[in-house]
């Protein structure tokens, strides 16, 4: 069953919220540390062609991989993942693009 794209992009949204409201520091570049390490992840697992429907399904899937490189800050995973979807083929400022867009 396909994981809903809004609640996903609400997710990941909140996510990266809370990202930009850390206020700037060694914890807060810690964090972004860790961010890359999931982005990198995400990259080597998904590959860089794909849509926001794909990402929101392998989020679906369960981010247990991705929670270890999180560690205690499992909201960190949704800041990843709302970054990542910026690189989709379909994304288009917080929403999934029509395919004939």
């Amino acid at each position: 069953m396909p994981y809903p794209v809004r609640t996903a992009l609400f997710q990941w949204e909140n996510g990266e919220r809370r990202l930009r409201e850390l206020e700037p520091g060694r914890s807060k570049r810690r964090l972004e540390r860790q961010l890359e390490l999931i982005l990198d992840e995400l990259r080597r697992r998904l590959g860089s062609t794909f849509t926001i429907e794909e990402l929101a399904d392998f989020y679906g899937e369960g981010t247990g991989w991705a929670d270890e490189l999180a560690g205690t800050n499992g909201w960190l995973v949704d800041a990843a993942f709302a970054r990542y979807a910026r690189e989709a083929r379909n994304y288009a400022g917080g929403r999934a693009r029509a395919a004939n867009s």
